[in-house]
């Protein structure tokens, strides 16, 4: 008997997803799509933006949007913003030290 076992790359990471749909989505289904961020594009589009904590949950989501019987028309994975790097204390982003509160 030969057991296998799924390696650990092939497990899902949770992640932030953008799923575009064609047309407006309106707005009385925002507690349907708890936690995404609704916007609606000038072009007509509707982008459903958000954490999707698995596969289970993506499709469930994508459920939901059958449902609506609104047309799919993409769904990305987002990269995550880099995190914001701020210059260290005392410095003025020059690579130089501040000197402005050193007294003579």
């Amino acid at each position: 008997m030969c057991k296998t076992h799924a390696s650990n790359k092939d497990h899902y990471e949770p992640g932030l997803y953008e799923i575009r749909l064609k047309g407006h989505l309106d707005g009385k289904w925002a507690a349907w799509f708890e936690g995404l961020t609704i916007t609606l594009e000038e072009d007509g589009d509707t982008l459903l933006t958000g954490p999707v904590i698995d596969q289970a949950a993506l499709h469930g989501l994508l459920k939901k949007v059958r449902d609506l019987g609104m047309p799919l028309v993409s769904v990305s994975p987002l990269e995550p913003d880099p995190p914001t790097t701020l210059p260290l204390r005392g410095l003025r982003g020059t690579g130089q030290a501040d000197v402005s509160n050193i007294k003579s």
